[in-house]
């Protein structure tokens, strides 16, 4: 009986659709992420120093973009990257920008001295995503679902991705058990004021005029350790989201969002916070429920049928209000 019943749970999960725009969200986020660092950062900030200097191009990091150039033509490889990863972000073709989406990641986390944490996981994840977007056969990762095929090629992929999506989460759980583990060894975690010390960081804490709206919470013991502890113990809450009941991680998820975006107010580490959201709704978010995104798919239906009309010279098919 329970032999039975595991192989129909097992059937399931392969019938399921895992290439929807739960991780085509993920993949935006990531993109973007790394986009915001090449757009805002001229290439002399990119690489700590003036024109002539150029990237440090050894070992594995010799496969990065800003290695396969001569210094004088940094600032091109630059735009070809924001390039490259603007097609990512707008989700055209998964299978095709999947490795070049990789190699950027990659080549910034590498080359470029002006990266976060943020950097770093998003070079992980876009490598892990590799067979899940390899596999996506969608013109548009926003696109609904092909058709479930029972074909062996279709039901090895929908297998292949399905194995990725778990090895992805396991990662992410990885992360937050290695952070919230990790604090436990810093005194000021412990004994609730790390975040006192981290919100009133000259250089990394809050700004002008937050931190004057702040420091009458920060100078109170209770309130400071509430929101130390807090933060601590969210940390191990994300933990637990790999064996929680699923009516719990859209609130777990929900949390985790606004624990990432006020880590935005208070250091200003936006790229990082895109990061840890693509990292989450891999994390959190069912494959098998697609956010609600009408309007976007109805865009881009609409920008490929007149693309299509015009190559095969019909009339353009109109607009509805």
């Amino acid at each position: 009986m329970l032999t039975r019943l595991g192989r129909e749970a097992q059937r399931s999960a392969l019938r399921a659709e895992p290439w929807t725009n739960v991780y085509g969200l993920a993949r935006t986020l990531l993109a973007t992420g790394t986009l915001l660092t090449l757009l805002f950062n001229p290439t002399a900030v990119l690489f700590g120093g003036g024109d002539g200097v150029a990237p440090t191009c050894l070992g594995y990091t010799r496969i990065g973009l800003f290695c396969q150039v001569p210094a004088p033509y940094l600032e091109a490889a630059r735009w070809i990257g924001i390039a490259v990863l603007v097609v990512v972000a707008s989700g055209w073709r998964p299978r095709l920008t999947a490795l070049p989406h990789w190699w950027i990641s990659l080549s910034v986390t590498a080359s470029v001295s002006v990266i976060d944490g943020g950097d770093h996981i998003t070079t992980t994840l876009t490598f892990l995503l590799l067979p899940l977007a390899l596999t996506d056969a969608r013109r548009w990762h926003w696109d609904a679902p092909a058709r479930r095929g029972a074909e062996p090629t279709r039901a090895s992929s929908r297998l292949i991705a399905r194995v990725n999506l778990a090895v992805l989460r396991l990662q992410v759980c990885v992360v937050y058990f290695h952070a919230a583990v990790g604090k436990l060894k810093v005194p000021e975690w412990t004994d609730g004021t790390a975040v006192y010390y981290w919100f009133l960081h000259p250089s990394l804490g809050l700004a002008e005029p937050l931190r004057s709206l702040a420091h009458p919470v920060l100078s109170h013991p209770v309130s400071v350790a509430g929101i130390t502890w807090g933060a601590l113990g969210l940390e191990f809450l994300l933990v637990a989201g790999i064996v929680m009941e699923r009516a719990y991680r859209p609130w777990l998820l929900a949390a985790g969002m606004g624990f990432h975006a006020a880590i935005v107010v208070v250091h200003g580490l936006p790229t990082f916070a895109l990061a840890m959201w693509a990292a989450l709704i891999l994390y959190l978010r069912p494959t098998t429920r697609p956010f609600a995104l009408p309007w976007l798919a109805s865009a881009t239906a609409g920008r490929w049928a007149a693309i299509r009309a015009r190559r095969e010279g019909l009339p353009l098919p109109l607009r509805t209000a």
